[in-house]
């Protein structure tokens, strides 16, 4: 997927049985855009619970009634329809009510990676131009110095209030803003939201998506999962700002009915997630292989400690799910954990895991309702079953990367779309990965270019060239590595290399392990292929003992 988990894995169901509660339809009228999809959930299911986060509980109704009060707000500031706003917020019931409260003014969110850095943040705001900035507070203290070079940027508002009056807040707009339903014509057609993902450059892409394409998915999504208003979503390590966070848990939850149950943290806090799903008794769950990982070796270190029995269905995106991570899964959870996959581009996951007696494990499962798969060779011809090549696919697609037709014609072609992913399918309709066709690592399930990390690294003064490349990594999947060749008559440390490159990208993407040698040979414009790449550093003694190392903390 892109700067966000290029969806890779699962759905899970519990020993494959039927979920605990009559599956039943959801009496929700039809939609045909994000503003309609909030206001039948909060016509249908005003007093349940939409959202969980510690102790406060949110229902369907005042998540309606926050997102008419931003708004409102906006429309206040000037903003208009087809405006951007850029959110730079982690996973909370106000990233929630603030997607939402932009949709009704009818603009344009546009969702940021909270662990960007000021100089990434400058790139994708050059691309979208936003005519505001929603921010934590926190976050924006290191935007704040140079918001005159964000030129777009009109208006800023933060969550807390602790500016003292230099911008809005979030809290004031809770507090005295209107709360009055808006008057926003929207068609299927227009922007639901644009979604930054990284590229074969440095440039950002930002994957434009229509209404009816996240409707369609989180329709869909919803419709595969069996989801009810019974259902309780956990959502843990999964950011919202990425799309398979944001289609198939917030957007899909919501178009059900579902209660969405946030756990703040990262990995570190899988204890407080598991601790959390034996409380608010979750019935699903999607995430990436990382997180099971983590499970695993929680319960290997210190045994089951939470009852996760009222957990139905468990999924897995983003990066490849081991059949190791299955099977252990299953031996001290007692349940299935499926793989699906997609990517930003198709909105999120695009395949689904028909019932537990057709399931096939290693799979990712056959297409969803409305979506076709294919698999193709160099060429473009399609490869009959258990041929391997780029899988192609064709449904609700994104409708291009902003303002940038050159890139959306390289990937999609007479209607298709080129995932870059390589794999084959066999004569019943399910998809097995078997790798990638594009330079891209996969590091928690977070997408990263190579191609990003180099042309920093190459700003060094010390370097003269420099090759990125994936080191095998049992919890991580993949973990950014660097070979450097630095100029005659200058030495460096691996530390000094991390420390330039740490205020000038997102914190996932910086090298975790680098390799200084004097010559690095087959670089074209500081560039190499994977291949030739992995054959370098077969040569570097460190390599070896490096792979072979004992894990340490995640």
């Amino acid at each position: 997927m892109a700067d966000g988990p290029d969806l890779g894995s699962g759905v899970a169901r519990r020993g494959g049985s039927s979920p605990p509660f009559p599956i039943r339809p959801i009496m929700v009228k039809q939609v045909t855009n994000l503003k309609q999809l909030l206001e039948a959930a909060a016509e249908a299911f005003a007093d349940r619970t939409a959202i969980v986060c510690g102790e406060r509980r949110i229902s369907y109704a005042e998540l309606d009634e926050a997102a008419n009060r931003v708004a409102n707000a906006l429309l206040n500031l000037g903003v208009r329809k087809g405006d951007r706003v850029a959110m730079l917020i982690a996973n909370s019931p106000e990233f929630v009510s603030i997607y939402f409260g932009t949709i009704k003014a009818g603009a344009i969110p546009v969702p940021l990676d909270v662990r960007y850095r000021v100089d990434e943040l400058g790139l994708v705001c050059g691309s979208c131009q936003p005519k505001v900035l929603v921010a934590e507070s926190d976050l924006l203290e290191p935007v704040v110095p140079v918001l005159s070079r964000l030129e777009s940027i009109e208006h800023v508002i933060e969550l807390d209030g602790r500016y003292g009056g230099r911008f809005p807040s979030y809290r004031e707009i809770m507090a005295n803003g209107s709360a009055e339903k808006v008057d926003i014509e929207l068609k299927p057609d227009d922007i639901g939201v644009i979604s930054y993902t990284s590229g074969p450059t440095r440039q950002p892409r930002g994957v434009v998506l229509t209404h009816r394409s996240l409707v369609f998915e989180a329709t869909v999504s919803g419709d595969e999962f069996q989801q009810t208003e019974e259902d309780r979503m956990m959502m843990f390590a999964l950011p919202m700002y990425h799309m398979f966070g944001m289609a198939s848990v917030m957007l899909g939850s919501i178009r059900k009915g579902s209660t969405l149950i946030i756990v703040p943290g990262t990995g570190r806090s899988i204890s407080s997630f598991l601790e959390t799903i034996e409380r608010e008794r979750g019935t699903m769950y999607l995430g990436v292989p990382y997180i099971y990982a983590l499970a695993i070796n929680v319960a290997e270190r210190e045994g089951i400690k939470f009852d996760t029995s009222s957990v139905r269905l468990w999924g897995s995106g983003g990066a490849t799910l081991t059949i190791d991570i299955i099977e252990k899964f299953k031996h001290h959870y007692g349940a299935d954990v499926l793989d699906i996959w997609g990517l930003t581009e198709s909105v999120s996951h695009i395949t689904h895991h028909p019932p537990a007696d057709r399931r096939k494990i290693g799979s990712t499962g056959k297409a969803l309702p409305g979506w076709e798969i294919r698999v193709a060779d160099d060429s473009g011809k399609l490869l009959l079953p258990n041929r391997t090549g780029e899988i192609v696919v064709r449904g609700p697609i994104m409708a291009g990367y902003y303002n940038n037709p050159q890139a959306t014609a390289e990937v999609i072609k007479d209607g298709w779309l080129q995932t870059g992913d390589l794999g084959y399918m066999d004569e019943d309709g399910y998809l097995y990965l078997t790798g990638m066709k594009k330079d891209m690592l996969i590091l928690k399930g977070q997408n990263i270019w190579p191609g990003d990390i180099e042309e920093v690294l190459c700003r060094y003064y010390k370097v003269a060239k420099v090759a990125v490349v994936g080191i095998p990594d049992r919890l991580r999947g993949e973990i950014v590595g660097a070979v450097v060749e630095l100029k005659k008559g200058f030495d460096a440390t691996e530390q000094e290399i991390r420390n330039f490159c740490q205020s000038r990208m997102a914190d996932y993407k910086l090298p975790k392990k680098v390799f200084f040698t004097g010559s690095l040979r087959g670089i074209t414009a500081n560039k190499i292929s994977k291949k030739k790449l992995e054959d370098y550093l077969s040569d570097v003694p460190s390599l070896a003992s490096y792979l072979n190392r004992k894990e340490g903390p995640p």
